[in-house]
C-alpha cells in the first residue's frame, strides 16, 4: 500500500505545481515529527516569554511550544501574566474577574496551586490563568520592599512543595517592560524572544536585551536568554530571509532553526479556546511549534549547563 506522500507525488508529480510541494513537505514533516522523541530536561526549565514589542507572536509562542511539549509528554505549567489573558483565552481556560488567577497570587491571597486550572485538551498543562484585575497589581504593590520577587517566591514555594514535577514553566509576559515583566524576569532562569520577520523587530530586540542585561545586573543574575524564535516567517519574501540571517548571525547558539510561518489557522485557534496544536494538529502551523519544541527540549543540557556554568561565575 503507497504512503500519503507516495498518493500525493503520484497525483501532482515531483515539482510540478507548488501546491503539492507543499502538501508533501507538510505530509512528511508531520510524520517525522510524531516518530520523534522528546526528551525530558533533567529538571525543571523556567523560561519566561518576552517581547517589548507588540504583535510579534508572543502569546501565541508562549501556548503553542508549551501544548507541543505538552503533547508529547512533558509536564508544563504556563503563568499568564498578560492582564489581557490572551494565553488563557487560547488555552481554553476561564479567565474572568471572579476566577481564582495570577492577580490573587501576587497579592498573596492564593498560591499558585490553589490559581492553576487544567487545559482542556491537554491533561499534562496546567494554567495560572490572568484577569484584567491583573493592570492593576503594578499600582498596588509598587511600595512592597519585595515587589520584584512575588512571583519568583510563589513559584519556588509552588514547585517546592508540588507533588507534580513539572518538567518546563512558561511565563507570558506582557508587551511592556514593566514591573509584571521583571517580576516575570526574576522568576525564571531563561528567556524565549520571540522576533517576528520584519525589519522594525530589529531595532526592538536591542531594547529588550538592554533592559534583560539590567534584571540580570540589578535582581537577576542567573538569567540567560536561550532560545530565539523567528515568528511570521514568510519563506517567499527576501525581508523574512534577510531578518532571519541578520538574527542568526548575531546569535548563532541561540536562535532555533525552524522558523514559524504566518498561517490562517495559529490565528484562527485561540477563537476557539484552542492552541493550534489542538486545533489543527496536521497544519503547518502545528508542524512549525512542534519542531520548535523539539528543538527547546533537544537544546535542555547545553542550556542548563550554560545556567549552572553562570551560576558559577556567582
Amino acid at each position: 500500500m503507497e504512503s500519503a506522500s507516495e498518493t500525493i507525488r503520484r497525483i501532482f508529480g515531483d515539482s510540478s505545481s507548488s501546491l503539492g510541494a507543499e502538501i508533501i513537505d507538510e505530509t512528511t514533516r508531520y510524520h517525522a515529527l510524531q516518530n520523534q522523541e522528546f526528551p525530558r530536561p533533567s529538571r525543571t526549565r523556567l523560561i519566561a516569554v518576552a517581547n517589548q514589542k507588540g504583535g510579534v507572536g508572543k502569546t501565541t509562542t508562549t501556548v503553542n511550544v508549551a501544548s507541543a511539549l505538552a503533547a508529547h509528554g512533558a509536564r508544563v505549567l504556563v503563568i499568564d501574566m498578560d492582564p489581557q489573558g490572551n494565553a488563557s483565552t487560547a488555552l481554553g481556560v476561564s479567565h474572568g474577574t471572579k476566577d481564582p488567577s495570577v492577580y490573587d497570587v501576587l497579592e498573596g491571597r492564593l498560591t499558585i496551586a490553589q490559581a492553576k486550572v487544567q487545559c482542556p485538551q491537554f491533561e499534562t498543562l496546567d494554567v495560572v490563568p490572568a484577569s484584567i484585575d491583573l493592570s492593576g497589581a503594578e499600582l498596588e504593590v509598587a511600595d512592597l520592599a519585595n515587589r520584584n520577587d512575588l512571583l519568583n517566591e510563589a513559584l519556588s514555594a509552588f514547585l517546592n512543595e508540588s507533588e507534580e514535577h513539572y518538567d518546563y514553566v512558561f511565563i507570558d509576559c506582557p508587551p511592556s517592560l514593566g514591573l509584571l515583566v521583571i517580576n516575570s524576569m526574576c522568576a525564571v532562569t531563561e528567556m524565549l524572544i520571540p522576533i517576528q520577520a520584519e525589519y522594525y523587530a530589529l531595532e526592538g530586540l536591542g531594547q529588550l536585551i538592554n533592559t534583560i542585561g539590567l534584571v540580570q545586573e540589578h535582581f537577576n543574575p542567573n538569567l540567560t536568554v536561550s532560545t530565539m524564535l523567528v515568528t511570521m516567517f514568510d519563506k517567499r519574501t527576501l525581508l523574512s530571509r534577510e531578518v532571519y540571517n541578520e538574527v542568526k548571525s548575531h546569535y548563532p547558539s541561540i536562535v532555533l532553526n525552524t522558523t514559524i510561518p504566518r498561517t490562517v489557522k495559529i490565528s484562527e485557534a485561540p477563537s476557539f479556546g484552542e492552541s493550534v496544536i489542538s486545533y489543527d494538529p496536521r497544519g503547518m502551523g502545528a508542524i512549525a511549534y512542534g519542531e520548535a519544541a523539539l528543538e527547546i527540549a533537544r537544546r535542555s543540557p547545553s542550556v542548563i549547563a550554560a545556567i549552572d556554568a553562570k551560576r558559577g561565575e556567582h
